[in-house]
């Protein structure tokens, strides 16, 4: 079962969980194969229910000790910049809220108003997953990106 995991850590972001449950964003999710939706929300006031998502088999939560177990079983996750680490030190494709533009050439950028077709066009087999146990290099990767180096 396909799975896709957005992820918030302790902020607070309604606009992203009103467009992936979007009946819109469900369609093209469901459409691209995935069945599993499992939302993070943190402190946002949205709580998805079971039922704003017809179509996939919603799970949500406010916060758990550790998302690792998440990031490892879903297909694509969805995230801001602040927890990507754990996503990209996983290998899973991600696709990132609201990071500088910079970023874009290694990860999928998007603002939550062009989710939906950011998940209609976006091609994950462009993505190069980050090696784990690698810091260096996605140090390395932030120093370039930001214009450190």
């Amino acid at each position: 079962m396909k799975r896709v995991f957005v992820i918030v850590g302790t902020t607070s972001f309604d606009d992203l969980f009103e467009r992936v449950t979007s009946p819109e964003a469900v369609q093209v999710l469901k459409a691209r194969g995935y069945q599993h939706l499992v939302l993070q929300v943190g402190r946002s006031s949205i709580f998805p229910d079971s039922d704003s998502c017809h179509k996939l088999m919603l799970e949500a939560f406010k916060f758990t000790d550790s998302t690792a177990e998440d990031v490892k079983c879903a297909d694509l996750d969805i995230s801001h910049a602040v927890v990507c680490l754990e996503t990209l030190g996983a290998g899973k494709p991600l696709l990132v809220l609201e990071l500088t533009r910079q970023l874009h050439q290694d990860l999928l950028y998007f603002t939550a108003s062009n989710l939906t077709e950011t998940l209609r066009t976006m091609d994950l087999s462009v993505l190069s997953p980050f090696l784990p146990r690698q810091p260096n290099h996605f140090a390395n990767f932030l120093d370039k990106a930001l214009g450190v180096q």
